[in-house]
């Protein structure tokens, strides 16, 4: 990891210059302030119809300044780092944060000094001249998989973030964060029915993603399960056992049950799991987590954007609920330590609570056995198009692909229908959880306010009774 000079290189900032800034923050009286400088470099290309149809190259440059004062939250931010300009942002924010006298206390953290996206190759240093033959070699290898391909889309983008935090308890923190992507989409026809898969890959790494192992990987995806999908159909609806596949299902999680533990629904009473620390919501032996720390993950930081290193946060252990997500504002009001989910899209807004890698760790189940046992009802591994309400746990998703259960077999493959329930209820209804947990390491970008990407995972996982809405 680089030194702190690499960074106040960047930013044209001193110590000295951070501390009057802070103190210029505090001076109507403000609890807290931190500063939050950005440097990002994004790159991306697309693959359409074999040529490059679009690609560009854009840098985002500059810094929020966030002072609290109570529950009141100021903030502003410049796209210069110009003294005078950072001297303005910080009185503009001081500003709006006066006026409320619920003086808090935001604790020092203490910094585990980890480096958990190691790079190989710096995304800034490589030519763009590099990633055009991947993208043919892998809109080659998926048209070689099956004559039914009619067209091939693929995309990569790659951004790299230099980033420098203070605030008014004196700490500092820096950091520089990779990412890279590449997604893929085979559109498929056979007679007068046309399908499509998606497929893609992210991770914080280096230009070393790129490769043959990928393409492989990317093509093997692309062209899964295409056979099913154009023999799927809608079953009939009704209240049913739903098995969840291991991986991409995770996101039902994320959103029906994610969300509602994040710290400032509940502090505000929006959760259906407000005041309900330390009460069991699942049957023993589940335990969900929101992990920081998983190597290369996609939602994974060394640090927040608060400056607080991450870690692998237990939200139920044991089928108990232990802990929501928290930033600093709500570790602050709840009077325990921030979990390192204070998270902005960039340094025009301010963090808020958000989910990282969220995901069930594996039970004891095996996932054939758990699909024996169920006599009628579904199997689904994709979801999409879902929608939750945060208060009541109430949620509907759309299932991209599946399969009927009947007499313990997987047999007609399904599509176009939808699964609803309700969060709370869902978890006390799982009967059994297997014992093969898959993070999925797509795409996945999380819409609450602001944009931030994440991961998801799951092992096969049994509810006893969810509404399933076909015919």
């Amino acid at each position: 990891m680089n030194g702190f000079n690499y960074y106040s290189d960047i930013f044209k900032i001193t110590e000295e210059r951070l501390k009057i800034l802070s103190d210029t923050a505090l001076e109507r009286g403000g609890d807290y302030a931190d500063l939050y400088f950005e440097n990002t470099t994004y790159f991306n290309l697309l693959l359409k119809d074999g040529v490059v149809s679009s690609g560009g190259f854009h840098t985002d440059f500059g810094v929020g300044i966030r002072v609290l004062k109570g529950e009141k939250t100021g903030y502003a931010y410049s796209e210069s780092t110009e003294m005078a300009e950072l001297l303005d942002a910080a009185k503009a924010a001081a500003v709006i944060a006066t006026g409320i006298n619920d003086r808090r206390v935001y604790g020092k953290v203490i910094d585990r000094k980890q480096d958990i996206y190691p790079v190989k190759e710096d995304w800034r240093s490589i030519s763009a001249d590099k990633f055009l033959p991947f993208l043919k070699e892998l809109e080659k290898e998926i048209f070689s998989r099956d004559s039914r391909i009619i067209k091939v889309i693929a995309r990569m983008s790659d951004s790299v973030s230099d980033v420098l935090m203070y605030n008014s308890l004196g700490e500092i923190t820096y950091e520089t964060r990779p990412m890279g992507s590449v997604s893929v989409t085979a559109v498929f026809q056979q007679g007068d029915k046309t399908e499509n898969r998606t497929a893609s890959r992210s991770y914080r790494t280096g230009a070393e993603l790129i490769g043959k192992e990928l393409v492989k990987e990317l093509a093997d995806e692309a062209v899964k399960g295409i056979d099913a999908r154009f023999e799927a159909r809608r079953p009939k609806g009704g209240t049913m056992n739903v098995v969840m596949g291991a991986g991409a299902s995770g996101i039902l999680l994320h959103e029906a049950m994610g969300h509602a533990f994040e710290a400032d629904f509940n502090r505000k009473g929006q959760s259906i799991f407000s005041d309900r620390i330390g009460q069991r919501i699942c049957p023993e032996g589940i335990n969900i987590v929101d992990d920081g720390t998983l190597r290369w993950n996609r939602g994974s930081g060394n640090y927040d954007d608060e400056g607080v290193p991450g870690e692998k946060t237990y939200m139920v252990e044991d089928g108990i609920l232990c802990s929501y997500l928290h930033d600093r504002i709500s570790a602050s009001w709840y009077g325990v330590k921030p979990t390192g989910n204070g998270r902005r899209e960039n340094f025009r807004y301010h963090p808020i609570p958000r989910m990282r890698a969220t995901y069930m760790e594996s039970g004891n189940a095996d996932p054939e056995g758990i699909v024996a046992s169920v006599r009628n009802g579904i199997y689904v591994d994709e979801f999409s198009n879902g929608q939750v309400k945060i208060g009541e746990g109430d949620f509907t998703f759309f299932v991209k692909s599946g399969y009927l259960i009947e007499n313990g077999r997987l047999t007609a493959p399904i599509k176009d229908i939808n699964v609803i329930g309700n969060g709370p209820q869902a978890l006390a209804d799982i009967v059994a959880v297997g014992n093969d947990l898959k993070i999925d390491n797509g795409t996945w970008t999380c819409g609450k306010e602001q944009s931030v990407p994440v991961s998801c995972g799951i092992p096969t996982v049994l509810i006893s009774r969810l509404t399933v809405g076909g015919e």
